[in-house]
């Protein structure tokens, strides 16, 4: 390990089990205690010195193989890998051994998305019974092997990883692994009874487009000019920032010619009797703004001590989210950054006086929460041991809204900057056979779920070329249901983005998991990890494994309008189990003519559902889970949910 980091400090982190003398270097993946896919074409490319002659001999395969590195010292080495077993043994001698020991035959599969991929067993994550969970994992038959969180602008070859690379599942390893891979991967030891290989290659907060490669996300509404420029530029860093300086300044162009503050909103005597109030410290889009983003500002006047004439004084804030330019009378103060960061000027005493004076603050939030995030205790004005509060009510005004403008610049240092999580965490697993994938993604994507619909299925095509598998298994969790409960709620983005990753069950080798009975309304990372384990699980032992057991609910299928109800026919997967007959079904709504939904009354029979509202004669269209936190009872008696749905195409966001 030490002669590798020496060589190759500024790029890869070496393989375990390698002597220290080792001349040869492998990829990150191979260390010792790993996994490798039974019955595939393993194939190992390494280095070592150039025109040199290196044999390789693992335990499942009779005889020594005999390679020739080239002037670079680059060599490629084959190997079948047999059925499931072991421990194996690996060695290459260039005239020095390198061993890799303790190696298991089995299944290996990949788990990638955002937090709830990453979400640990304990750490930040503290599932449930995590505790008890920790002292029970004792499985040294699943390994895990997790990926360092790196970004890149170009595909890399090499991955650095965490915990010193493949380790046996144990209560040392578990707690910072995450939770929904080792769940999974327990299920299938449990259910096959052979080795299980689990990689965390996930990074919270990420969107699906830093997880594609730049040549299918060439391909993407949306994305195909940015893509192009950087083609252009080579994907290297300095044209990815140089593009990003670009569009920053290009983006906040745009946006100051929409705000409405260009009429002089700072300025001195500027007539604010119309603009509204808000008590400070708060967030605007909580408060005022549901879901706001764009520029707000506010003004307030404050009464001046006359021994402050004239002299310098702190102005203090709480953290503003995002940015704010403040003013002081009409006078540039500073323009602040971060989200979490308190602001701390100094107002010149040039234009400071006695009795009023006026402060004005434009905050830009870029998305998500935005205003004065922090305590009140933490806004005021200060000079010689004494202090004026700026908590309370100030006027405030909208600038603009952002939307209609392109979506704000992100940096290529961001970890949601387009292709740098493929390049960094997937490319490197190219050439690594595994069973299949699982992944749970897509709340950084909410509120683009049209786009996501293409997004994700280019995804899912765009890993199956790299890995040179057409066929390659891709299972995945659609959201689960969050934030506060609505009976009617048709404008839910994360309706829309479920049913865009709903959509993606067209493509074959495909499977979701339905968890919206699992989420909390105020806790997006739900702690019962160990269910969406086992519904993972029962996809794969069902299509990888060939199981025959219940593994999916009825789906939506058709519907037909009989007088004022709605019939709505499922259809039945393969070993699945239908829903039990019931009535007063909450979680549908139904609209008429006019597109405006109302709740409905539902029932099933056989199979069939049954909806209708007093309210709607002439009924339209009927929508099942249409929520962001919808209540859902249309399960199978192994609790498995029916998908949200909906009958009408009527646009959405």
């Amino acid at each position: 390990m030490k002669l590798y980091r020496s060589l190759f400090a500024l790029a890869l982190i070496a393989t375990i089990g390698v002597s220290a003398e080792a001349k040869i270097v492998l990829p990150s993946v191979f260390t010792s205690n790993m996994v490798v896919q039974q019955r595939s074409t393993l194939r190992i490319k390494g280095t070592a010195s150039p025109n040199a002659t290196v044999t390789f001999q693992v335990g499942w395969e009779k005889g020594i193989q005999t390679i020739q590195t080239d002037a670079k010292g680059h060599f490629v080495v084959t190997t079948k890998t047999p059925k499931a077993g072991g421990p194996y043994t690996m060695v290459f001698n260039d005239g020095e051994k390198l061993s890799i020991e303790n190696i298991l035959v089995g299944e290996v599969w990949l788990g990638s998305g955002q937090s709830n991929m990453e979400m640990p067993v304990a750490g930040w994550g503290k599932v449930k019974n995590y505790e008890e969970e920790i002292r029970n994992a004792n499985y040294p038959k699943i390994r895990l092997f997790q990926v360092k969180k790196t970004t890149a602008i170009s595909p890399q070859d090499f991955l650095q990883v965490e915990m010193g690379g493949w380790q046996e599942c144990s209560p040392e390893y578990v707690p910072e692994f995450s939770s929904l891979g080792y769940f999974f991967a327990r299920e299938l030891w449990q259910k096959l009874n052979i080795p299980i290989g689990i990689i965390n290659t996930s990074w919270g907060g990420t969107p699906a487009e830093a997880w594609t490669s730049a040549e299918a996300l060439g391909t993407v509404m949306g994305y195909q000019d940015q893509i192009a420029r950087l083609k252009e530029l080579g994907f290297t860093n300095e044209g990815a920032n140089q593009l990003y300086r670009e569009d920053e300044e290009a983006w906040q162009k745009a946006l100051n010619d929409k705000d409405q503050g260009n009429v002089g909103f700072e300025k001195v005597g500027f007539n604010d009797s119309n603009w509204k109030t808000q008590t400070l410290p708060g967030h605007f889009d909580a408060q005022l703004l549901p879901g706001f983003d764009g520029i707000v500002w506010y003004r307030r006047t404050i009464d001046i001590p006359a021994e402050w004439k004239g002299k310098d004084i702190a102005l203090n804030f709480c953290a503003i989210d995002d940015e704010d330019i403040t003013y002081w009378n009409g006078e540039y103060i500073h323009h602040g950054y971060g989200y979490n960061s308190p602001r701390h000027y100094t107002i010149p005493g040039k234009f400071v006086k006695a009795g009023k004076n006026e402060i004005c603050v434009r905050v830009i939030d870029g998305g998500g929460e935005g205003g004065f995030n922090g305590n009140a205790n933490d806004m005021n004005l200060s000079y010689g041991g004494k202090s004026i509060s700026l908590a309370g009510e100030w006027k405030w005004h909208i600038g603009c809204d952002k939307n209609g403008l392109p979506p704000t610049p992100i940096s290529p240092n961001s970890s949601s900057y387009p292709t740098v999580l493929y390049n960094a965490m997937i490319h490197p697993f190219i050439d690594f056979p595994i069973a299949g994938v699982i992944w749970y993604q897509g709340c950084a994507n909410v509120g683009r779920g049209v786009q996501y619909e293409s997004l994700f299925q280019t995804l899912i095509q765009d890993w199956r070329r790299q890995f040179n598998r057409p066929d390659l298994p891709f299972y995945f969790v659609q959201l689960a249901n969050y934030l506060t409960p609505k009976d009617v709620q048709p404008d839910s983005e994360w309706a829309t983005l479920r049913e865009s990753q709903a959509r993606a069950l067209c493509l074959d080798k495909t499977g979701m998991v339905t968890n919206i009975d699992l989420g909390e309304a105020y806790d997006i990372h739900p702690k019962n990890k160990q269910e969406v384990g086992r519904r993972l699980s029962l996809i794969a032992l069902h299509h990888n494994y060939g199981k025959k057991i219940a593994f999916d609910a009825p789906q939506y299928k058709s519907y037909r309008i009989n007088g004022n109800k709605v019939i709505i026919n499922l259809t039945t997967p393969d070993c699945c189990q239908k829903i039990e007959d019931g009535n007063n079904l909450p979680g549908f709504i139904v609209a008429g003519p006019d597109h405006v939904f109302h709740k409905a009354q539902a029932s099933i029979k056989d199979g069939v559902i049954t909806v209708s509202s007093p309210v709607v004669p002439t009924p339209i269209a009927v929508r099942y889970g249409w929520a962001d936190n919808p209540t859902c009872t249309l399960q199978t008696p192994n609790g498995l949910h029916v998908a949200p749905f909906r009958t009408d195409s009527w646009e959405v966001k």
